[in-house]
């Protein structure tokens, strides 16, 4: 993985503008990732804002570990019964979160299941890219493409 990862590793800004039911939005979006134990931890931050003014910020840390399958990562959201870390469980509301290192692209996958059985996936895709990284965001709900966000977040 090292050879793979050494080249994500870093912290990243940028801003994005896209448009969401027909009102231009605007975010800034960060991302760091650095090496952890024999994995490593994804820290992204978006802070939106609001037509009225209003600011609305969200941030998420999650560390990933090394599954059975080469250049795929589980979450290690949560500590089972014998020490172990492992991912959330869908099927109780929690987000399934697994990332993958595909070439030039750093990938991270989160399945949702909400109470109805309906379900969301966001796909976050961070392409190698002069000064930084291409970030592609997809938000799909029940198959349907419900958002898209591209952005460069440039390497601090």
């Amino acid at each position: 993985m090292a050879a793979e990862f050494d080249r994500f590793e870093g912290t990243f800004n940028g801003k994005a503008e896209f448009t969401l039911n027909g009102e231009v939005q605007k975010r800034d979006m960060s991302t760091t990732i650095k090496a952890q134990d024999n994995g490593f931890v994804l820290s992204w931050t978006s802070v939106t804002y609001r037509s009225d003014g209003r600011t609305k910020e969200a941030t998420y840390t999650i560390q990933f570990v090394p599954s059975a399958r080469d250049n795929i990562y589980q979450s290690a959201m949560k500590t089972n019964l014998f020490g172990k870390a492992t991912p959330l469980d869908p099927l109780q509301g929690e987000p399934f979160v697994w990332a993958r290192f595909e070439r030039d692209t750093f990938s991270v996958f989160s399945l949702f299941i909400n109470e109805a059985g309906d379900y969301e996936v966001q796909e976050f895709h961070r392409t190698l890219a002069e000064g930084g990284l291409d970030l592609l965001f997809r938000r799909f709900r029940n198959g349907t493409l419900d958002r898209e966000i591209t952005t460069l977040l440039e390497r601090q």
